[in-house]
């Protein structure tokens, strides 16, 4: 796999990395590809749900410390 292409996925926001590894599944699951083919859209989609996963930690932790600041700002006002 490139450096150009990690590059490209890391660059990547959740919907357009998501929207990708659908794609590459389909193409997976639905067409004759030649084995070399193959392993270079599975090596994309593996790059893929690591990014999406990435991103989706991210969003989780982002969402832990938004509920800690409310909860913390509920508790000094009561």
């Amino acid at each position: 796999m490139t450096d150009e292409l990690k590059k490209e996925i890391q660059a990547m926001d959740f919907e357009t990395a998501f929207a990708a590894l659908q794609e590459n599944i389909a193409m997976l699951e639905g067409e004759e590809l030649p084995l070399e083919t193959a392993l270079e859209v599975y090596e994309r989609g593996q790059l893929l749900a690591q990014r999406c996963a990435e991103l989706l930690e991210s969003a989780e932790l982002k969402v832990q410390q938004l509920s800690q600041i409310s909860d913390s700002s509920d508790s000094a006002e009561g």
